[in-house]
């Protein structure tokens, strides 16, 4: 299982997000809203590793003057595989890719291992996941059933946490 450090998002973004994992579940397609954890909600991931000691937590809430501010949650974006993965791009700016690198910095030395290669600075890509495990079939739907998913939403980003997959808790260290 993975650790990881997620950004969070303001109530209206957040809602606006779960109204979108709604309608998919509703058109009977893959959807965040089946994740059955009361961890579960949307966010950004930072970095994920296979483990995160919680140690970093301290180090990390010395960036709370940092926050909150201002992103825009915008067009959808599939991420390939085996099985497709449907996204909303976090418009990068200065300022996200900035605090991401910060992040990133002060968590390399609680990471066990490598952190994942696809969270590091030049190779990640802000997102908020909508829905997993989705066919190619289910793209085209997933777009239609979800009303308002390419129009560009103002946000805030409010928060950070750090995920525990493995006693499956997030601690909250801003926000």
């Amino acid at each position: 299982m993975a650790h990881s450090i997620e950004l969070l998002l303001d109530a209206h973004t957040d809602a606006a997000i779960r109204a979108v994992w709604q309608a998919l579940a509703d058109a009977g397609l893959p959807s965040q809203v089946n994740v059955k954890s009361a961890t579960n909600r949307p966010h950004i991931t930072l970095l994920a590793a296979e483990r995160i000691s919680p140690d970093v937590d301290d180090v990390l809430c010395g960036l709370a003057p940092r926050l909150p501010f201002e992103c825009v949650v915008g067009a959808p974006l599939v991420f390939g595989g085996h099985s497709l993965t449907l996204a909303r791009l976090i418009v990068s700016s200065a300022q996200l890719l900035d605090f991401h690198e910060e992040v990133y910095r002060r968590t390399l030395p609680f990471v066990a291992g490598t952190p994942f290669g696809h969270c590091a600075p030049g190779h990640w890509t802000p997102h908020a996941t909508v829905a997993r495990r989705l066919s190619v079939e289910q793209i085209g739907a997933a777009l239609t059933a979800a009303r308002g998913l390419t129009t560009d939403l103002a946000s805030r980003i409010v928060g950070l946490r750090r995920w525990d997959s493995d006693q499956r808790i997030d601690h909250i260290l801003v926000g």
